[in-house]
């Protein structure tokens, strides 16, 4: 069962939601404000949270970095604000993903549905796939039962594909996410690099992936689901 804190303060808009996304997979909490969002993450567990910014008694901003701080849960934005340093700041401050009002229902339900998939992947731990065994949580990982040892940027790179499998993942994404230490420039070849050092370990012909493979122009995709 999937749980959903919706924190909105506009209750008709909160209904809607809630009855786009109704299923017999999904469970609601629905709270109108900071002070009741709060209680409830600490009284009981969630798999996703959707939170609107302007709340009556303070900004969502707030909770959305508390919740950063504090756990992995991801979380959806929804607000009226469509600036782009309110995107930025929101994704800075760990959203997994953002949407302007108004929007529309069957969007939301869609991505919604993507943040899930990727809670459920987290929780496969280890994750098996053909011949590899991924522990992230562990940091091991095993190709056919051996040991394959991957520095800290692969780890993070192997991730990102991973838990994105099927899926292309920008080039200025990865790069984004892998090279946080505050770097003020990372290189052009910084990230093919990598990528062909993890192709190295675990393809079986690392110039012809299997898994690993380049979309040119736009990115990479770790194709097999």
């Amino acid at each position: 069962m999937n749980r959903i804190l919706i924190v909105e303060d506009d209750m008709a808009l909160s209904k809607g939601i809630a009855l786009a996304l109704k299923g017999p997979n999904n469970d609601f909490v629905q709270t109108y404000d900071l002070t009741t969002a709060k209680e409830q993450l600490v009284s009981a567990a969630f798999d996703l949270v959707i939170l609107d910014l302007n709340l009556p008694d303070g900004n969502g901003l707030d909770f959305l970095s508390d919740i950063g701080r504090t756990t992995t849960l991801p979380v959806i934005i929804l607000t009226a604000h469509d600036m782009e340093t309110d995107i930025v700041t929101g994704l800075d401050l760990g959203a997994d993903d953002y949407i302007t009002k108004p929007f529309s229902l069957m969007v939301l339900r869609a991505r919604v549905g993507v943040q899930l998939k990727k809670v459920r992947h987290r929780l496969e731990d280890p994750f098996q796939l053909d011949a590899f065994s991924f522990s992230f949580e562990k940091m091991e990982f095993l190709k056919n039962g051996t040991p394959v040892e991957l520095s800290k940027t692969e780890q993070k790179l192997l991730r990102l594909l991973f838990d994105n499998r099927g899926n292309t993942v920008t080039r200025d994404h990865l790069v984004d996410s892998i090279w946080t230490d505050g770097s003020e420039y990372v290189g052009e070849n910084a990230l093919s690099v990598t990528i062909k050092r993890l192709r190295d370990k675990l393809e079986d012909h690392p110039s012809s992936p299997q898994y690993i493979k380049t979309v040119y122009g736009i990115g990479y995709t770790w194709a097999v689901k």
